[in-house]
């Protein structure tokens, strides 16, 4: 039977382990800079000119600057990458359309590959077939040849394929050198030096980097993987994948902590990357397992409210975010935003849930399977800490929503596939590098921005 929440009026809730945090800033959207007045002075007619068809008011669009020029590459060499050699209106759009072509590149190079390699296996077979097709054939010098003769085929195949696929490396990694250095906050890893001079951002960056890519045949050739934001779909840190690629099997309560610490490093990036005040964390976590890995969180201030514990904490989180998700969607078929109550947050919002499904009764999993399927098109995002198996009670009731979140894991792990040739890539998740402060660091910064614009 899965846990239920119900607890009698006799039954003390849970005291919270995370003492009294530290007092969160109110959620104030950031001021963008204001434009400057457009002069709308009348200028005269001239006479016997060509009309001028644009708008007196209207400022026209600049068209984006080129991209940056490649060195000229010396003869018989490949051209110099250089960070920011795509199509697009900005640099971030431009960075963001080449990861996203480097990792195409990537799969196409690694698909030629393998299939080079499964053509020389099968013309080996065919030719070793026909060798000993022949009873004559099988046994002497003769068939000692021709099997020869066939792996030395495969072998110089085999040999041929790895090498154009190691020079699509070679420039895929010198690409890599010049375009991880030059990756904004959103896209870079923690241990990028861009995040030592970080400020609170103006806009809503395009994509957010969610971890690392990369193939067996190149597992030192990592691909950011970039989501595009608002997420359209919400993250599963899965607390149950004990195996890992090497073999080795990591101890539960490791596994979890790891789980913790890889949504506590996403959910940091992503309030991060947001102007200030316009995302906003809630946390879920009724047992207080999480305590330690969320003190971040909790003591910058960052948070929302305090993390909610025990039955009561689940449902009245629960009940707020589907009470906001109901009037924005009503105000929004209705053509009437400005009609939502003045108290109510129209920031982001992201839900973090902690040991699921502990604290959580039928109705609460029916809430929390709404907001998996109706939050994100109106802000209000998931992002669950769990282990499958421990929600195997409610049988196939939850498969829907699992299959609505999209599957990361805290260990490196081959689960996700592209959609162009079906490569299983090995996921790696973003962590922050140990002894590093640089999470702290920014989430202190986060919450002095809100204090600021408050």
């Amino acid at each position: 039977m899965p846990p239920s929440g119900d607890q009698g009026s006799g039954t003390p809730e849970p005291a919270s382990p995370y003492g009294t945090p530290g007092t969160p800033a109110a959620d104030a959207p950031q001021p963008g800079h204001t434009p400057g007045p457009a002069d709308t002075t009348a200028q005269p007619p001239t006479v016997g000119g060509p009309v001028d068809y644009s708008h007196p008011r209207r400022q026209n669009t600049a068209p984006p600057p080129p991209p940056p020029a490649a060195p000229p590459a010396q003869p018989g060499q490949p051209a110099q990458p250089v960070a920011g050699d795509a199509t697009g209106w900005s640099m971030e759009e431009r960075l963001y359309n080449q990861v996203w072509g480097m990792f195409e590149d990537l799969a196409r190079s690694t698909a030629a590959y393998r299939s080079a390699v499964d053509f020389a296996d099968s013309r080996m077979e065919k030719e070793l077939d026909a060798a000993l097709a022949d009873p004559r054939s099988r046994i002497g010098a003769q068939g000692d040849t021709a099997r020869e003769a066939a792996r030395a085929k495969h072998a110089q195949l085999v040999e041929q394929a790895r090498a154009a696929y190691d020079r699509d490396l070679g420039q895929l990694t010198a690409e890599s050198e010049v375009v991880e250095p030059a990756l904004p906050p959103a896209y870079a890893r923690w241990d990028n030096p861009v995040w030592h001079g970080y400020r609170v951002p103006f806009e809503v960056p395009m994509a957010v980097r969610l971890g690392d890519l990369c193939l067996p045949e190149c597992a030192e050739l990592r691909i950011p993987m970039l989501v595009r934001l608002p997420l359209e779909r919400g993250l599963w840190i899965d607390s149950g994948a004990a195996g890992s690629l090497d073999g080795s099997f990591l101890d539960p309560h490791e596994l979890h902590r790891l789980a913790m610490d890889t949504a506590v490093a996403l959910a940091a990036r992503l309030v991060a990357v947001h102007p200030a005040g316009d995302y906003s964390l809630h946390v879920i976590d009724p047992a207080g397992s999480g305590a330690q890995a969320l003190a971040p969180l909790v003591w910058s201030g960052v948070l929302a409210a305090p993390p909610a514990v025990g039955a009561a904490g689940v449902a009245d989180v629960l009940a707020r975010l589907t009470q906001r998700v109901d009037l924005v969607q009503m105000a929004v078929r209705s053509g009437a935003a400005d009609s939502l109550p003045p108290g109510l947050d129209t920031s982001e919002q992201l839900l973090i849930v902690n040991d699921f499904p502990h604290g959580f009764d039928d109705r609460a999993v029916t809430q929390l399977r709404y907001l998996a399927d109706e939050g994100p098109s109106v802000g209000v995002h998931l992002m669950m800490v769990a282990d499958r198996e421990d929600a195997s009670g409610y049988g196939p009731l939850l498969d829907p929503l699992w299959r609505s979140l999209m599957r990361l894991t805290p260990v490196p792990d081959d689960h996700l596939a592209d959609p162009w040739v079906g490569h299983a890539w090995t996921y790696e998740p973003a962590l922050v590098p140990p002894g590093s402060q640089v999470l702290e660091q920014v989430l202190n910064q986060v919450a002095e921005a809100r204090t600021k614009y408050t």
